[in-house]
């Protein structure tokens, strides 16, 4: 289980740019529910996705990871337990490093630092057979600098990477948006069937209307910082694109857009 808690969030307090985000916002994502959001810019995602890692401190309100407190974690500590995609395919793996490095980095994040060699050649087919269902080729390509790969196998690698030991929860940061409809659509797929497999706690952020009906269990829709939305279960598969999108532009036109 992953919750917010009465959370309070202001932007630039004392001065003239002050913004209150957040006001007594609460949120529970029960354990191994696939949980998408969307809203629009301003509304509160990202913002969220952030105080559940822990790279923004909540001026009030607790943070809630497997009913412990969480609120005064660091992010590095978090990370151990959360996986994170970002919108953007370079931020997942070291571009300098290969394939191969990456996936031990990523292997030896919850194991203590030592002065034994990071990569153990013993785990190389273990790797590749890790990365061959993907269809993209890379169990041919440990040796090849991530920075060389495209768009679609540099966020698929990174979904294994998020992946490789045992985390709580997978954040999905509009990790599709960068790519184009065919990759997206490929790595939706392979996120569906890494969540099923793990059984892990997904949330998901995106702008795209279609994967937030199609994929996941629930949905909700924020707007200035509230829950507008929230349909889960059989409620979330019946709604329709055209529901969800009438309320969509009905707050849009409220905003002036």
């Amino acid at each position: 289980m992953l919750a917010l808690e009465h959370i309070h969030l202001t932007y630039n307090p004392g001065t003239v740019r002050q913004m209150g985000l957040f006001q007594d916002f609460s949120l529970t994502v029960p354990q191994g529910q696939y949980l998408s959001v969307v809203g629009s810019n301003g509304s509160g995602k990202t913002t969220m996705l952030n105080l559940l890692c822990g790279s923004l401190p909540p001026d009030q309100g607790r943070v809630i990871m497997a009913g412990k407190d969480i609120t005064a974690q660091s992010e590095h500590l978090r990370a151990r337990k959360i996986g994170r995609i970002h919108q953007n395919p370079g931020l997942g793996s070291c571009a300098q490093m290969s394939i191969l490095e990456n996936l031990a980095l990523s292997d030896s994040k919850q194991k203590r630092m030592n002065l034994l060699p990071a990569i153990d050649r013993k785990q190389v087919e273990r790797y590749r057979a890790m990365l061959a269902p993907l269809g993209l080729g890379l169990e041919n390509m440990l040796e090849a600098r991530a920075g060389t790969l495209s768009g679609g196998q540099r966020q698929a690698l990174a979904l294994i990477m998020a992946v490789m030991t045992p985390i709580t929860c997978l954040i999905l940061d509009e990790h599709t948006a960068a790519l184009d409809p065919k990759t997206a659509d490929t790595i939706m797929a392979l996120t569906d069937s890494i969540i099923k497999e793990k059984g892990i706690t997904a949330i998901m952020v995106t702008h795209n209307l279609r994967y937030a009906l199609e994929h996941g269990n629930r949905l909700i829709m924020m707007h200035q910082g509230r829950v507008v939305l929230d349909e889960s279960g059989e409620d979330k598969e019946q709604l329709r694109l055209e529901k969800v999108l009438g309320l969509f532009n009905e707050i849009s036109v409220e905003c002036g857009n």
